[in-house]
């Protein structure tokens, strides 16, 4: 009998493996990335501290408006630029990427263009 692998386990192994080597500082934080069926959530984290600075996703009230008639790719770059306004506005120029296991391609790297293009730097 075949059995299938499950996609999400290896996602967390793959996660599991960055994260031994990528950290957020005060000076650069952590940008995370966690993308389900529908949303995509993205928060830029101090792992010294363990706090998060910011956050945003699909679901914000900011967000929520501007996404009709768009593509999951067009909704996650808006929510990496509105991360970044957010982020430049708390004064935090430099990041450091955390794909979170995804591969870095589609909403990934639509969300990472995004904020690339709104002046945040990594």
């Amino acid at each position: 009998m075949i059995n299938k692998s499950d996609k999400n386990k290896e996602r967390l192994v793959r996660h599991k493996r960055v994260r031994t080597k990528i950290s957020g500082t005060s000076e650069r934080p952590r940008l995370c990335v966690y993308r389900s069926l529908s949303q995509i959530y993205a928060q830029i984290i101090d792992d010294q501290k363990g706090v998060t600075l910011v956050s945003c996703s699909t679901l914000d009230s900011e967000v929520k408006g501007q996404l009709k008639g768009k593509s999951k790719s067009e909704q996650a770059k808006l929510v990496g630029q509105v991360l970044a306004k957010r982020a430049i506005d708390k004064k935090i120029p430099e990041v450091v990427f955390d794909r979170g296991g995804y591969i870095y391609i589609g909403r990934v790297q639509a969300l990472a263009d995004g904020a690339r293009e709104a002046g945040l730097k990594f």
